[in-house]
C-alpha cells in the first residue's frame, strides 16, 4: 500500500537521498559521469536543499512507513522535482504521486501540468499523458544535459 502524504520539514535529509540516488543510479544510464556529477552533487548544502523543499506543497509517498518518491506542484502547475527511490521502480510510487498531484491541480483550477524532464523519466510522463513541448539543453554546473519541456491539459 502507497501512502501519499505532505512533506513534513524534518525529512530533508532522506529527500535528498532519493534525489541523489535516482540521479546517480537511474540517470546514470542516460547522462555521463560528469553530467550526473553536476546534476547531484557529493557536497549539497542540506539547509539550502530543505529551504527549496520547504518553498512549495511537496508530497511524499511511502510503502510501509519508509519514503519511497517524492514530487512537488508548484501553484501554476509546474511540477519541479519529481523523483522515486531506486528500490521502489516500477512498484506504483511514482502513479500515486502523479495522480495525488493531479487531483490536487484540479481542485485549484489549473487547466494544465508541466515540467522539464529527465530523458530518463520522459517515458514515464509520456505514459501519464503527457507530451513533449520540446527538446532542450540546460547548463548546470558548467555541464550541459538535454531534456525535454513536458506538458499535461486538463
Amino acid at each position: 500500500m502507497i501512502a501519499v502524504r505532505p512533506y513534513n520539514g524534518t525529512e530533508s535529509r532522506t529527500i535528498l537521498d532519493i534525489y541523489n540516488r535516482s540521479v546517480r543510479e537511474i540517470a546514470a544510464r542516460d547522462y555521463t559521469p560528469a553530467q550526473i556529477a553536476a546534476w547531484a552533487p557529493e557536497h549539497r548544502d542540506i539547509q539550502a536543499f530543505a529551504a527549496r523543499l520547504l518553498s512549495k506543497p511537496t508530497i511524499i509517498a511511502e510503502i510501509d512507513g519508509r519514503a519511497a518518491g517524492f514530487c512537488d506542484l508548484e501553484d501554476d502547475g509546474h511540477i519541479d522535482l519529481f523523483f522515486v527511490h531506486l528500490d521502489f521502480q516500477r512498484c506504483g510510487v511514482g502513479r500515486a504521486l502523479l495522480a495525488h498531484i493531479e487531483v490536487r491541480a484540479k481542485q485549484i483550477r489549473l487547466a494544465r501540468l508541466y515540467a522539464e524532464v529527465s530523458i530518463t523519466a520522459r517515458p514515464f510522463f509520456e505514459r501519464y499523458g503527457f507530451r513533449v513541448l520540446a527538446e532542450q539543453t540546460v547548463e548546470i554546473r558548467g555541464q550541459s544535459l538535454r531534456n525535454c519541456r513536458m506538458e499535461k491539459l486538463f
